[in-house]
């Protein structure tokens, strides 16, 4: 992430007095993520520490943001490891901070995680399926603003910039994607974005899934595959060397499909899942190297990445 809105002290102090967490210790700004602008917040509150994390949201409008903080609170007070937002005395979980909607959340213990176990990536794929299946009892709605047609849009807008390889494997994959009937899998409420540095762990147990943002209504089988693709592969500081761990992937759809059953439908459109996912953040890693955002703390990720795990589905 980059740290895009510089926040003060004397404008910090302000925005916490709607909030029932005491005084301001001190906070600094988090290096990690793409989107939004993060802060650790430490408070004290009679005499005792509190943690949180302060987002302030470069891009969602006051009217958009409820559907992910309500989510937050709802999969929290359904017994799935998630961040719950901290209520504000005015006006529910949001507020305005430098011009801004901003939110504050508690902090969760543990430690994000960048070569997952066999044991974590089980775990995930569990805790991804009771997501699914909670998700289908929460009322809010919110189109994928990260689909097909967004990709085809974003690749639009930076295909000048692109190597003629890289517009070649992009234009053989929408002619693929268009081969697979989406509308007919089953959908409900997703992450969109659950990688290794959105849950965070205590050894082998999950203590939480963060960055809720991208979460929206649309495939459940995509959901996963985001997952697998991230979990799954074998970091390397090459990225030409990147490869999958099978016992890895097999460990994240065993514990999946022991919550909830992949259909007969999902288990066809599997390979084309994991490439539609791979394609997705392949064009959004590309559109952030050619046509960056400025920020004070500034981390932009390797495409590269993505053309190999592109690659290795095709």
């Amino acid at each position: 992430m980059s740290v895009y809105t510089v926040v003060e002290e004397h404008q910090l102090v302000a925005f916490l007095e709607d909030y029932d967490v005491g005084t301001l210790e001190s906070f600094t700004g988090i290096s990690a993520g793409i989107e939004n602008t993060n802060y650790f917040v430490n408070t004290t509150k009679h005499g005792q520490l509190e943690q949180f994390v302060l987002t302030i949201f470069e891009h969602h409008t006051f009217e958009e943001l409820p559907y992910f903080l309500n989510i937050m609170a709802f999969m929290a007070e359904h017994n799935i490891p998630t961040a719950h937002p901290m209520p504000t005395h005015s006006n529910g979980y949001l507020k305005e901070l430098c011009g801004k909607p901003a939110a504050l959340v508690e902090r969760l213990v543990g430690n994000t995680v960048e070569d997952p176990s066999i044991e974590q990536c089980g775990v995930m794929g569990g805790q991804l399926a009771r997501f699914h299946i909670a998700g289908q009892h929460y009322e809010g709605t919110r189109e994928n603003d990260r689909d097909l047609n967004w990709m085809q849009n974003t690749y639009a807008e930076i295909k000048s910039h692109l190597a003629d390889d890289e517009r070649q494997m992009i234009e053989s994959e929408f002619v693929f994607q268009a081969q697979t009937d989406w509308a007919e899998l089953p959908k409900g409420v997703i992450h969109a974005d659950l990688f290794c540095d959105n849950a965070m762990f205590n050894g082998d147990a999950l203590t939480g899934i963060i960055d809720l943002y991208y979460a929206c209504n649309s495939t459940l089988l995509y959901d996963l595959a985001v997952m697998v693709n991230d979990w799954c592969r074998v970091h390397a500081d090459n990225p030409a060397q990147i490869e999958f761990d099978q016992k890895r992937i097999d460990a994240m759809l065993s514990a999946y499909q022991t919550q909830r059953s992949l259909t007969e439908q999902e288990q066809i459109a599997w390979p084309a899942a994991l490439r539609l996912a791979a394609l997705r953040f392949f064009l959004s890693r590309l559109k952030d190297k050619h046509i960056p955002r400025e920020g004070e703390i500034t981390q932009i990720k390797d495409p590269e990445v993505f053309k190999r795990v592109l690659q290795l589905h095709q």
